[in-house]
Formats: structure tokens, C-alpha cells, sequence
């Protein structure tokens, strides 16, 4: 496992992080399986978790809270979200900052989580929703304020709507952000344009999320993919989404290159930007941790594939779908 600093937190945490969603909400979970790829990970070197509330309402908040607590000598970072309290992803325009994240909401949620995590004080608190509309409202910067004031947080992060990396650059010239979080993989290469070219600029440690576009950089789904219906893949990975992911995927196992899989250069592809602090995927099981860390010893892909998988490259806005 490599190390990279998370921006200007000092944290050295490991580049191959693991991410909990997928534990608390995707079908196919075990509570016992996901404990022990955690466990794994951590054996591995990962030092890292990103959790939300709204995964299983607490649950993997919970389950990240059992594993430090196993782990009483080693340094995990932990990393939460708050989630929006009018229940609404991604973040619009229309949406007033206080009917999502007021004061009293905030607080309810971090003392909620720091209880789930058994912690005094969380590494890293992100609103989990963003609109960047809302930079300049005055509990904004009270709010975070007041969590880093008080100890209730170490630092704050954003983790921003799908397909909008620039939304949420104003916020991180206000000096309140010390992490964003972004959806980057070899489909979604926007937030090399503008957001992480500021966060360079301003030392802010980068979270990329859905390095495997929520799986299907895997390489093992096709047409013919089913989830169940109360998973939110098969919203996702619907008739409207399916049939052009899979296309594009078909493309890109053309050029993988002898000797590595299509997950692994999918994750290298990731870590080869050097504005990314850390990657989460969701390594439910412990094959995906052994893989995963590997493609982290790995390093970083050649020159030549880089500049061929920037031709993979996919422009997509938010859909119904994508919510």
C-alpha cells in the first residue's frame, strides 16, 4: 500500500481506501463478510473509511465504529456525511441552504455519527450533498465553524453531485473546505478540467469515489445484468444506462494490456492523477481487497495508456436515473 497526504489535513492515508456503501444498501452484503474484507484492508495497510449516514441510516457508521474499536492500537481515519434533510440527491438550485443543512440538522447528525463511530471527535465531516448557491450563506460558515471551534470534527469536506465537479469550486475558495470528494474514473474525467487544478492551488485533499462507475468497470456485467429492485444499481443500470455502459466497456477490454485486468487499470487510471489523495471503493469481499491493494503497488499506468484512455472518455449530465 502506498501513502499520499489528504491536502492540507496531514493525513497520510493509504491511496486504496475503502468506501461502505455498498455494504449497507447493495444486495449480495454480509455483515460478517464485509467485517472481515474490512479487517482485511486494515491488515492490508488501508488506514482510510468513507461512511455516510444515509448508508443503512447509521449502519455503516456502526460497522466502521466496530472495526476501530478492534483496532484500538492502529490509526483509522474515519470520514462520514450529513445527509440533506429535505431526503433529496443530488443538491438543485432551487433548494434553500436551511431546508438542508440548518444548524440544528447538522449538529443532530454529527453527534448521531460520532456516537456511531464511538468517537469524540470525526477526522472528516462532509455534507453529502452540494450547491455551490449556498457558499455565501451566513450559517455556512458558522456551522463549520462551530464543528471545528467546538472538536466536534477535525476537518470538513464536500462530496459533490454526480457529473458536477465545478460545483462546488466556490466553496473551496472559502477556506471552510479541507476535502472534496468526486466521482472520477475513466468515463468521468471532467474534474481534471477546473476542480482539481484548484484544489492543487489550494492544498485540498481529494476523495475519488465510483472508481469502477459503480461497478461496471469490473468488467463482469453485460446485457443481460439484473439487480433487484431495492437495489440502486437497477435504477442506475437501467434500460436507459445498460446497453451504452456496456459498449463502452466492450471498447475499453480491447486495450487492456497483457498481464493486467480491467479493474486494475481502471483503479491505476485513478491513482495516476496526482491531485488524488485517495480512492473508495467498496471491497465488499476479501478477493476485492487483495486485488485492489495490489493495483496500488501497482503504480501508477504508462504515459502511452493514459493518453489512450483519455479517448474513453464520456460526457454525462445528472438524469433521473443517476440520482
Amino acid at each position: 500500500m502506498k501513502y499520499r497526504k489528504l491536502g492540507r489535513t496531514g493525513f497520510e492515508v493509504g491511496e486504496m481506501a475503502q468506501g461502505l456503501w455498498g455494504m449497507s444498501g447493495w444486495s449480495g452484503s454480509n455483515d460478517q463478510e464485509s467485517l472481515g474484507a474490512m479487517q482485511l484492508a486494515i491488515d492490508m495497510g488501508c488506514n482510510f473509511f468513507d461512511t455516510a449516514w444515509a448508508y443503512g441510516e447509521g449502519k455503516s457508521d456502526s460497522m466502521l465504529g466496530e472495526i476501530m474499536h478492534r483496532n484500538p492500537k492502529k490509526r483509522i481515519y474515519d470520514a462520514s456525511k450529513i445527509p440533506p434533510a429535505n431526503d433529496r440527491w443530488p443538491a438543485l438550485p432551487s433548494y434553500k441552504y436551511q431546508d438542508v443543512f440548518s444548524p440544528e440538522h447538522v449538529f443532530k447528525y454529527a453527534d448521531l455519527i460520532r456516537k456511531k463511530l464511538r468517537v469524540e471527535s470525526i477526522d472528516l465531516l462532509q455534507f453529502h450533498v452540494w450547491d455551490d448557491g449556498w457558499t455565501n450563506e451566513p450559517d455556512f460558515r458558522a456551522t463549520v465553524e462551530k464543528l471545528k471551534d467546538g472538536g466536534w470534527i477535525r476537518y470538513f469536506g464536500l462530496s459533490l453531485n454526480r457529473w458536477e465537479p465545478e460545483n462546488g469550486i466556490k466553496a473551496l475558495h472559502t477556506g471552510l473546505v479541507d476535502v472534496v470528494q468526486v466521482i472520477y474514473n475513466i468515463f468521468d474525467q471532467a474534474p481534471e478540467d477546473k476542480l482539481f487544478p484548484v484544489c492543487q492551488e489550494l492544498n485540498i485533499g481529494v476523495i475519488a469515489r465510483v472508481p469502477l462507475d459503480e461497478g461496471s468497470l469490473g468488467g463482469k456485467m453485460s446485457l443481460e445484468t439484473r439487480f433487484p429492485k431495492d437495489d440502486w444499481r437497477a435504477l442506475y443500470f437501467g434500460p436507459e444506462n445498460l446497453p451504452k455502459t456496456i459498449e463502452r466497456v466492450e471498447k475499453l477490454k480491447k486495450i487492456v494490456p497483457a498481464g493486467m485486468t480491467l479493474p486494475e487499470m481502471a483503479m491505476r487510471f485513478v491513482l495516476s492523477h496526482p491531485a488524488v489523495s485517495t480512492t473508495i471503493p467498496g471491497m465488499r469481499k476479501p478477493d476485492h481487497v487483495r486485488q485492489n491493494i495490489t493495483a496500488s503497488d501497482s503504480g501508477p499506468l504508462d504515459k502511452g495508456l493514459l493518453a489512450e484512455l483519455k479517448k474513453h472518455r464520456w460526457h454525462r449530465k445528472p438524469q433521473h436515473w443517476s440520482d
